[in-house]
């Protein structure tokens, strides 16, 4: 099938055409209830609901982040989550400072990216703080971490991505994989800066400190496969049977100390004979039906007396 292209006057011809011509098409909308205007790029928000599960998520993660600041501050700092907002990237990236310490990591469960965001006057409280310094570091400007400042953003890091793995471990497991670490906006390709993000922000509070803030950024599209466990109210059947839990709650029941006492006889004298005891004498005593084994002065087991590597010993015969 063969194409003619057009010749250039035939193409001057449809230009000039174009140009002194005015076409013009009025819709008038004021008429008609079912239009509305739209915005191209926008996303409707309603399919994420009221960010319940979420909230419960950054709850927990705010109670479990305690514990990887206290070995640093040799304090336990109080963290405040704030309720998920919504912005695109960009006004995101606009409401905090170009130098800041970025996480990137990836949900691998969601097949997306998660950004991990804090302050760089943190991380200089947290490493003075860590080498015996005091809590207010000065928080001057600068551009870039010190090598002991990088040591203290990996151990920090690591330690707030397994407390975000067990803060969801609840609505669904999900495993983090680091894939990077920036110090500007720009080149944290996380999403484009038109997409919508979801950013839960945690205040902590030290105290003789100014507060800081931790900020966890989620794509919208990356929480939008779960979107009914997170309008849901009702936590995961995960919840009821949590390894984790149960081994925890059994270490800390069979570590209650108990005392144990053995009940070798109880021999009756004369109050005649009991006056003329001095030291040296010897009480004699019949065990032929063992000796009674009381557990917080309860009787739990009869035993007979005997040794083991030259120590006195008893050994159980019967349950009670």
């Amino acid at each position: 099938m063969a194409s003619k292209k057009l010749t250039s006057d035939e193409v001057n011809a449809l230009m000039e055409g174009l140009q002194n011509s005015d076409y013009s098409v009025s819709v008038d909308v004021a008429k008609s209830d079912d239009v509305r205007p739209f915005a191209f790029g926008e996303d409707d928000l309603s399919l994420m609901g009221d960010y319940y599960a979420l909230r419960q998520v950054n709850e927990r993660f705010a109670r479990q982040a305690r514990s990887v600041f206290l070995p640093m501050l040799r304090l336990q700092p109080r963290i405040t989550p704030f309720p998920p907002e919504v912005k695109t990237f960009d006004e995101y990236c606009d409401s905090i400072d170009n130098f800041m310490n970025l996480n990137i990591s990836r949900i691998e469960e969601l097949r997306g990216p998660m950004l991990l965001v804090v302050h760089p006057k943190f991380i200089s409280t947290l490493t003075a703080s860590y080498y015996g310094g005091t809590l207010d570091s000065g928080g001057l400007q600068r551009a870039e971490f010190t090598a002991t400042e990088e040591r203290v953003i990996e151990i920090v890091s690591a330690g707030l991505n397994a407390a975000l793995t067990n803060s969801w471990r609840d609505l669904m497991p999900i495993h983090l994989s680091e894939q990077g670490r920036e110090v500007n906006t720009q080149f944290a390709s996380v999403v484009d800066g038109q997409e919508l993000v979801i950013i839960c922000s945690f205040v902590v509070q030290l105290p003789g400190a100014d507060s800081d803030t931790i900020d966890i950024v989620y794509p919208l599209q990356t929480l939008k496969p779960i979107a009914s466990q997170l309008r849901s109210r009702v936590q995961s059947d995960s919840s009821q049977d949590n390894i984790s839990w149960r081994e925890q709650m059994e270490t800390a029941i069979l570590s209650i100390p108990l005392h144990i006492s053995a009940l070798l006889g109880e021999p009756s004298m004369s109050v005649g004979r009991m006056i003329r005891l001095k030291e040296g004498d010897v009480v004699s005593m019949n065990i032929d039906g063992g000796v009674r084994v009381k557990v917080e002065n309860k009787p739990i087991f009869n035993g007979e007396i005997g040794e083991v590597a030259g120590k006195a010993a008893i050994s159980l015969q019967r349950r009670l």
